[in-house]
């Protein structure tokens, strides 16, 4: 079914992910409207979407660092990940 991109399961995987990411920000946003700045520890007024792009941007940085400095598995990576996540949507 995905050989047309040659992709592998771990990255339609991280799409869906991603998808779901949105899907749900959607839906959150459509039922508690949040669309006023918050003032975060980084002296930056982020939204709702601004923080899941944060998120997931650093997310992806740290995938790529935790795989050039220690390899293949990258359960602990995607576990700080979601602590990171979780960090900047809590403060930033």
């Amino acid at each position: 079914m995905l050989n047309w991109m040659a992709w592998t399961w771990p990255t339609a995987g991280f799409f869906l992910f991603i998808l779901a990411c949105l899907i749900t920000m959607s839906i959150w946003e459509r039922i508690s409207p949040g669309g006023n700045p918050r003032h975060g520890i980084l002296g930056l007024d982020t939204t709702r979407g601004d923080r899941l792009f944060i998120s997931l941007l650093g997310s992806a940085f740290i995938h790529l660092a935790w795989l050039g400095f220690f390899g293949a598995p990258v359960w602990i990576g995607s576990g700080i990940s979601v602590l990171y996540s979780v960090c900047v949507f809590r403060w930033v």
